[in-house]
Order: structure tokens, then sequence, then C-alpha cells
């Protein structure tokens, strides 16, 4: 029997008619479809008046992590400017650095923002905590090169989406419980939160083709776990696990109705509010996995889109506490 669930958006169901959809990932059909995960990022750029370079970082283990760096052209350098560091989707597997650069490139024309986005290491190949570590290690970097990069140390913000947004809330744990860098705030976009792959929204979400269903993501997470038992699990792998979120940078948190992931996600704000911290949750009725990167014009996709920068202006307008 199907168990029942919210209907998708109506326009977004007219979209993904035409978009082949899968309700499995295998080592097979990874390989696959893992050189179709990224767009190119030049056609991006073009028309913006942006400065890129890329680097590499050493990660844990010396390996070279590369960083792409975007900074406005001909900006004001007088002035520190925000960052965003960029965390990229793809259930742990597949994409890099440029997969969803659309989203923060918006923050940078909005409101100068330098954008520093991350390859960290994908699984099978790579396991555990090594793609956690990877992003922290760059923010590492970020921190170290505020001055070298214009940016202001006090306003850099870790972003992400779907795998990319639980990485964003992993570094978001490991530099509250390291104590640095200091983190502006994490937006989490539909993030990938529980390896327990076992809330309502993930059971709605299964048997049956979508952008990420609960097969797709069970397969994904046995990828990055490999041989940990579950209790062997950190939190910074599986954020949903940590016992204590106080202390947080604040965070911004949205989700679809109509996806694996919104259970997960609205459990993460109840716990970061319940530990006295703050968080902004966003549930768009209809909206599936990934459906504003998807399908950015949508009406329900520019809405969440103009939501989360009005966010994000709101606060870098706002005094940093004393």
């Amino acid at each position: 029997m199907t168990t029942a669930r919210p209907s998708l958006d109506p326009e977004l169901q007219g979209l993904l008619a035409d978009m082949p959809l899968m309700s499995r990932l295998s080592p097979e059909v990874l390989a696959q479809v893992r050189p179709l995960s990224s767009m190119p990022v030049e056609p991006l750029l073009e028309g913006r008046a942006v400065d890129r370079r890329d680097v590499t970082v050493a990660g844990p283990d010396g390996t070279p992590i590369p960083l792409s760096v975007f900074s406005p052209a001909n900006s004001d350098r007088s002035a520190a400017a925000p960052c965003v560091y960029w965390m990229h989707g793809g259930g742990m597997v597949m994409g890099d650095r440029f997969s969803q650069i659309d989203i923060p490139l918006e923050w940078l024309d909005e409101f100068g923002a330098v954008v520093v986005s991350v390859d960290y290491r994908l699984a099978p190949e790579s396991t555990g905590t090594v793609p956690v570590h990877d992003c922290y290690q760059g923010l590492l970097w970020i921190a170290d090169h505020a001055a070298e990069l214009g940016i202001d140390p006090a306003r850099i913000i870790v972003a992400g989406a779907s795998a990319g947004g639980g990485l964003a809330a992993g570094v978001a744990l490991l530099a509250r419980d390291l104590g640095a860098p200091a983190i502006a705030a994490q937006v989490l976009i539909g993030p990938m939160l529980d390896h327990r792959n076992t809330t309502t929204s993930s059971r709605q979400y299964a048997n049956e083709p979508g952008v990420w269903t609960r097969e797709m993501n069970g397969f994904g997470w046995r990828c990055l776990l490999g041989d940990l038992s579950d209790d062997e699990v950190p939190a910074y792998v599986s954020p949903a696990l940590a016992d204590d979120l106080a202390g947080l940078a604040t965070a911004y948190i949205d989700t679809g109705s109509a996806e694996v992931f919104r259970d997960e996600d609205t459990e993460y704000a109840t716990r970061i509010w319940a530990a006295g911290g703050q968080a902004e949750l966003h549930v768009w009725a209809g909206g599936c996995h990934g459906f504003d990167a998807l399908y950015p014009q949508a009406p329900i996709s520019a809405t969440a889109r103009r939501t989360r920068t009005d966010w994000l202006a709101r606060l870098l307008s706002t005094p940093p506490a004393v």
C-alpha cells in the first residue's frame, strides 16, 4: 500500500514530468550520472563582474583540496565584504564545487559577498569524516586569509544544499566544539542531516521514482559510512545525532513538504530552538528535493530564493552583538 503523502506543487509536477527520474542508485548508475552532476561554471560568470581564482588547501591527511574564490570585480576594497563558504550537494557521492553555485553567486551580486566553494572528497572513495574535515580545512583557510580575501572575519557564512547542507551543519558543529573559526550564520538548504533514514517523510518518498528518494538516500549514506556501525557514526557526519545544539551560529533552514528530508530538517530547527538557539525554518508546500536549484524560475522557487536572500540581508544589516 502506498503511503499517503503531500502532493507536488502543480508547476513543479509539470516540469518534473520531462525529467528522467530514478528510484534507486547503484555503483553502476553512479558511474553514469557522476559526469552529469555538475555544469560548467563559465556560463554563470558571463555578464558578471567577477574575479575568480583557484587555490588548494591541504586536507587533514595532506591531500590537496581545491577551492574556488569568486570576488566582486572592482569592488570597494576599503570595506570588508561578507563571505559565503559554499558546500555543494550530490548525496555525498557526486557533484563538484560548481554544483548549485548559482545560488551563492546571487549573494555575490546582491551583497558584494566573496564566495568560496570547496571540492570536498566524495564517497565511496572517501568515507566517514573525510568530507566534513575537508570542508572544515577550507573554513580555516578562509579565516586565516580574511585580509587577503578582503572579507570581514565576523561575517563568514557557511552554506550548502542537500549533502552540502549537511556538511555545512557538520562544519558549524566542528567550529563550535573546536572554538574557531567564528561563523556568523549557517544556511542549510534541504540539508541531509540524518543517516538513519527512518522519518515519516523518508518513508513517504520511497518506492517510486523521484529527485531524491529514500532508497537513493540510503545508498548515499552507505557509501559515506562504509564499515561504521550506527553507534560509531560521529555527529559531525550525521548532525541529527548531536546531543547538544546549543551555541551554534544562527541558522536558516528550508525544505519542501514533498521531500525525504522534510522531517529531519524540521526536527533540527526545533532542537536548535529547544537549546536556546535561533533558527528560521521554511517548509515550502509542494516543494520536492532541490526544487529551487532545479527550476529556479518556477514561482515557488523564485519565492524560496528571494526569502532566503531577504533573510541574509537582515542578518548582514544587523550590527554584531557586543
